[in-house]
């Protein structure tokens, strides 16, 4: 298995559950070495704790670069010899409300290079190594349905995605891999700590019929289900993990 963006958040969680699961994990991350490394050492003591024997390892680059995009996947070939699932969880969201009148074309080049031209590399290098019984994950997000006001460029890139994921479920189908992407709404992650950590936290509880942020972990549960044989008949779809709240808009 190759999880993108594994460091932290939803991507560390997806890793360490993994693992616990008896799963070979490689994760991806950016810059943040060191909680790259304490991701690897949380999932081994999961590992450890199962018990399983897996192997586990963490590689750094900028996926947005084909040439780190080569470079990860040389290291796939080397510690695996192929790919049996990939998660597609590499990206960022901006906090800072930017109406689409104050959107320049920088920052909006930056969201689709981060969070879409790195799912269309890694992917594409990603089904090259699998064979039938392959399996996708996408990380979507709720606002590529209900869009997000003001963020409209991160919108944008998750709509994309979740059309990317049905294209190619169908191309891949025959070949016996599924697609799918999932779809969180609010987490209790870093990424997010900027809103959550605020009193903005009550409104956002209030429109979450489940009534509570999801945590990582909440997330990791459904990536892992669709990488299992359990899911083997289910592609093209975008599993919704908001409690619920998609249902308000």
């Amino acid at each position: 298995m190759l999880v993108t963006g594994g460091s932290r958040g939803i991507g560390r969680a997806t890793v360490v559950s993994l693992a616990e699961a008896g799963a070979s994990v490689g994760l991806s991350y950016h810059s943040a070495h060191e909680e790259a490394e304490r991701a690897v050492e949380d999932a081994r003591a999961a590992c450890e704790a199962a018990p399983c024997e897996v192997k586990l390892w963490s590689e750094a680059g900028d996926l947005s670069h084909e040439a780190d995009v080569e470079r990860l996947f040389a290291r796939v070939d080397v510690e695996f010899g192929g790919l049996d699932g990939f998660v597609g969880n590499a990206g960022v969201w901006n906090s800072a409300a930017t109406p689409l009148s104050e959107l320049g074309p920088r920052q909006w080049r930056e969201m689709v290079d981060v969070n879409l031209t790195s799912i269309y590399l890694t992917t594409r290098a990603a089904v090259k190594r699998m064979g039938e019984g392959g399996r996708v994950v996408l990380l979507s997000s709720t606002a590529a349905q209900r869009g997000e006001a003001e963020h409209s460029h991160y919108a944008a890139t998750k709509g994309a995605i979740n059309s990317f994921c049905k294209s190619i479920a169908t191309e891949l189908g025959p070949r016996g891999i599924t697609v799918n992407a999932v779809a969180p709404g609010w987490v209790d992650t870093d990424m997010s700590a900027s809103v959550l950590r605020t009193p903005a936290l009550e409104r956002v509880i209030s429109e979450i019929p489940l009534r509570r942020v999801a945590t990582a972990e909440d997330v990791a549960g459904p990536i892992c289900f669709l990488l299992s044989d359990l899911a083997r008949h289910l592609t093209g779809e975008v599993v919704n993990v908001n409690g619920g709240s998609v249902l308000c808009g």
